[in-house]
């Protein structure tokens, strides 16, 4: 048996989605600029899309601007807001967990003169409302506070950030890359100014994602060249991927509720299953997080020797972020919630899909023991 516990990384294209894209590569292939028939049917499609991304977020469509994902999504937030508001202030802040897109783009700030603040979180990756009321200053332009983890799924109480923020005259840029799609968004309820959004994540294409930048707000371009995408993002437009990006936040808007029930209830059976498990524990809160993630640590074993044991057995799951699992330093995010290097190293995470199932659920859970059993049993730790 197969069994993908990883849509964290990246989920499979939705069949409706592919069904959607394919006659903007061979039939409708018209660049969205162009003045001719051609043209204007892929102008059309795109906008089209761009008002179903929109819906799904409560935003309107003028505010979605479509880029290659998250990443650039998050670099344009971050760089362009600061760098255009910078005769209001030169300070940052954001969390100790972020995603490298918003931790590095940040940390390029800090050598481009620019002043962060990086709040520390609770055991459960939690940020502190008080933390956050505290580090506002008269210098402060923008926070950048992520949905929730990618790593630990922990949902962080968004609507009380944006809140803090608009009271402060500062700017609410989220990473909601794990969260659009799988929980309800609202950006005009939460106080959002601007959020990061990625399609390969809700059953879409890889290379295309989005900004929303509310109406208002003052940004410039990270790249410069045509007057694409309202002057914020210059390049041709990726008319296909768009429009499956499009057809993926039309199809979560009518799945989620279903999707939610079904994710969870298989969630809650695999966290049940496995902390059954001598020595292991779950990261995150127990309830306050993404439907489909889960994330667990082991004593005396290391996550990368797990995920090769578990890809033997078809099982693909992945240890830390699967942006940085080629790297042997421990996840910032696990030991920023509090455990050791050593106990960070032993971190499992499993996250579900819609098409995952309680048999394959079942699977994991009689697999999983063994090869926990086994690896302690190598372990000179473990002794």
């Amino acid at each position: 048996m197969k069994v993908y516990l990883d849509h964290g990384a990246t989920t499979p294209v939705d069949k409706e989605v592919v069904k959607a894209m394919q006659p903007y590569f061979t039939e409708k292939y018209g660049n969205a600029s162009s003045l001719h028939s051609f043209g204007r049917e892929a102008k059309e499609a795109m906008e089209k899309a761009r008002k179903s991304v929109a819906k799904l977020i409560n935003a309107e469509p003028k505010e979605i601007i479509f880029t290659s994902g998250g990443t650039e999504a998050d670099n344009i937030a971050i760089k362009e807001i600061m760098f255009t508001n910078r005769n209001k202030g030169n300070h940052i802040i954001t969390s100790r967990i972020e995603h490298h897109a918003v931790e590095n783009t940040c940390k390029f700030m800090e050598k481009m003169g620019f002043k962060v603040t990086y709040l520390s979180v609770d055991k459960n990756g939690f940020i502190s409302l008080d933390d956050l009321r505290k580090a506002i200053t008269k210098e402060t332009v923008l926070v950048s506070i992520m949905h929730a983890n990618n790593e630990i799924g922990t949902i962080q109480p968004i609507e009380e950030i944006g809140k803090i923020c608009k009271e402060n005259d500062v700017y609410f840029h989220t990473d909601a890359v794990q969260t659009v799609g799988k929980v309800a968004v609202d950006v005009k309820k939460m106080n959002i100014d601007l959020l990061s959004s990625s399609a390969h994540k809700l059953y879409g294409p890889k290379g295309v994602g989005c900004l929303f930048v509310k109406e208002g707000t003052r940004i410039g371009s990270l790249i410069h060249g045509g007057n694409h995408e309202k002057g914020l993002r210059a390049g041709t437009e990726n008319v296909s991927g768009i429009v499956g990006f499009g057809k993926a936040c039309e199809l979560a808007g009518k799945r989620m509720d279903k999707e939610v029930e079904h994710l969870t209830k298989l969630r809650d059976k695999l966290i049940k299953g496995v902390l059954e498990i001598k020595d292991s524990w779950l990261n995150g809160d127990p309830s306050k997080r993404v439907p489909g993630n889960t994330n667990f640590s082991f004593r005396y074993i290391e996550g990368e020797s797990l995920i090769m044991y578990l890809d033997e057995m078809g099982i693909a799951a992945s240890t830390g972020s699967a942006c940085s699992t080629k790297e042997l330093k421990p996840s910032h995010v696990l030991t920023a919630i509090g455990l050791k290097p050593e106990e960070a190293h032993g971190s499992l995470r499993l996250t579900l899909g819609k098409d995952n199932t309680e048999e394959e659920v079942e699977h994991v859970l009689k697999a999983l023991p063994e090869i926990v059993e086994k690896l302690r049993k190598m372990s000179p730790l473990a002794k």
